[in-house]
């Protein structure tokens, strides 16, 4: 395990890999940023823009997927109010169980600020089943549940006949999930290449579920694309100010709902990031045990990056959060997927990265490596 020598990114993140000088992707991605010509790519999306017409029958320019959250807010209020496009919002919805009041105000406040507004909710039983299946399988419930979530929106692209998809960052640039990497820096089609999109297809899925229930969860196909010119543009691409930081403070100030909790039961220096839901800090934990970087680390190399924080503050605060999460959350996931607290557990010591990590005989997960140096 070895750190970027600029972040706190380890190089166990999945599909990355680091410069011969030890840099890691994003940040290396970051640094060549900072000779951007902003206007120009401002003019480059313009013609890009172009290419996609408004056709006679269709009343929207563009599809957005949203939540509610702080980078779909932005991305909705910018295409329309700067771009002057018509957007069509499509948002996957969590069942009754699982989204939280904070989501619902928040997808509320979007819809008032006089967009229209496509919900889409697959089936809760099959939901909860598929995410019992997922966790047991990956130790990682939201295996199913993202493979909906980003399969709606260009189903409902399709559907709705919009060729043009707005995504938000790109994971190859901005994440260093390498194998996501399309054409240009903005082109998103290679977004399939994720590691939740391409674990293997549906085979799993259907030893807890008909295929005729899983519609949702079935992201369309190269053919697909192809057939109906379907296009992902990822925004970030355009912007010179986008990060988690900026995102929060633009969408806060358009009524945008944060969290209460506290750092130590989410990981959330911010209070700003999946504010539609409380399980996805479950996740994050397991990550951290997995590949021995979570939420605080993803956090703290944004604001490294941009100056805004040391690296020595960084290990400070990823020593000391970084596998965070409240065990209201845990019970109350545990219950849902109807499994006991201590089974949770039992799930996911089986899944800990043992180079990085010991557990200890009463179950605690401590680590091997020194943050910021590794192993």
């Amino acid at each position: 395990m070895k750190y970027c020598t600029r972040c706190l990114q380890p190089d166990t993140r999945p599909n990355t890999k680091f410069t011969p000088e030890g840099i890691c992707p994003a940040c290396d991605y970051f640094e060549r940023l900072q000779d951007v010509d902003w206007q120009e790519r401002y003019e480059i999306l313009e013609d890009l823009l172009a290419t996609f017409p408004r056709r006679p029958s269709q009343y929207f320019d563009c599809i957005i997927g949203v939540s509610g959250g702080k980078d779909s807010m932005r991305q909705a209020l910018w295409v329309r109010d700067k771009l002057g496009l018509r957007p069509l919002l499509a948002c996957l919805s969590y069942p009754p169980e699982q989204v939280t009041e904070r989501g619902v105000d928040n997808l509320s406040t979007l819809i008032e600020h006089g967009f229209d507004v496509v919900v889409a909710a697959p089936a809760p039983q099959t939901w909860r089943k598929l995410m019992r299946a997922s966790f047991d399988r990956f130790t990682n419930w939201a295996r199913s549940t993202e493979l909906a979530l980003f399969s709606s929106v260009p189903q409902l692209a399709i559907r709705y006949n919009i060729p043009l998809i707005l995504w938000g960052e790109n994971p190859g640039l901005q994440l260093g999930d390498l194998k996501t990497l399309g054409r240009t820096g903005y082109d998103g089609n290679n977004l399939r290449y994720m590691n939740t999109l391409s674990g293997g297809g549906l085979d799993w899925m259907l030893e807890s579920a008909e295929l005729k229930t899983m519609i949702p969860y079935q992201y369309p196909s190269p053919e697909d694309f192809e057939r109906h010119g379907l296009q992902i543009v990822y925004l970030g691409w355009f912007l010179g100010d986008w990060s988690l930081t900026n995102n929060g403070l633009y969408s806060t100030a358009n009524g945008l709902r944060t969290r209460e909790d506290m750092v130590e039961n989410t990981g959330d220096l911010r209070g700003v990031t999946s504010l539609d839901e409380d399980w996805v800090t479950l996740n994050q934990m397991i990550k951290y045990y997995k590949f021995g970087f979570g939420r605080v680390t993803d956090y703290c190399n944004e604001e490294i990056r941009h100056g805004n924080l040391s690296r020595d503050a960084g290990i400070e605060l990823v020593t000391e959060y970084d596998d965070s999460c409240s065990p209201d959350y845990i019970a109350a996931f545990s219950e849902y997927i109807g499994i006991r607290v201590d089974d949770f557990w039992r799930q996911v010591h089986a899944s800990v990265n043992r180079e990085l990590f010991n557990i200890r005989p009463n179950g605690r997960i401590e680590r091997k490596y020194q943050v910021g140096v590794g192993l």
